[in-house]
């Protein structure tokens, strides 16, 4: 593992855990300069194909989608570790149907639960461009809806 501060190429690892998905987190020290750094290690399960509603198909993006629900949390008490585990999530359900392709829908909907159980005002910045929310009336019903 290259160092991120000096990119000396040996680290020793100092420290690892492993968290509820699987994944691993490594404490590491640089040989050369001896600063700590952390890896993370997750499995790579291949992705399906993200179908959009124009047709056209797209590599799964964990960073993009990370961005848009970030944005949707923006200046909301989610922490970042949320955000993450969130994407995490979507991304594991979306490898375990094991298929090729998956309509983009598919993808929104799951962000959508999520969203629905983390905060519910990201919840609604996120329906608002999702669901296409272009008025005062489509808003209010998609509020009365998530208050029932």
């Amino acid at each position: 593992m290259r160092c991120p501060f000096c990119q000396h190429e040996s680290s020793k690892v100092v420290d690892t855990s492993h968290d509820s998905q699987g994944n691993i987190r490594r404490r590491r020290e640089c040989l050369s300069c001896e600063q700590r750094f952390s890896s993370y290690e997750r499995p790579i399960l291949a992705t399906p194909l993200i179908v959009k509603q124009d047709g056209a198909r797209v590599a799964f993006n964990r960073e993009k989608l990370m961005r848009g629900i970030s944005i949707s949390c923006a200046k909301r008490p989610v922490s970042a570790a949320n955000i993450e585990r969130l994407v995490g999530q979507v991304e594991n359900e979306l490898q375990k149907m094991g298929k090729s392709e998956v309509s983009s829908r598919v993808v929104g909907d799951k962000v959508m639960d999520g969203l629905k159980e983390l905060d519910q005002v990201a919840y609604m910045r996120y329906a608002i461009v999702y669901l296409g929310l272009d008025d005062l009336h489509a808003l209010r019903a998609e509020i009365d809806r998530l208050l029932e």
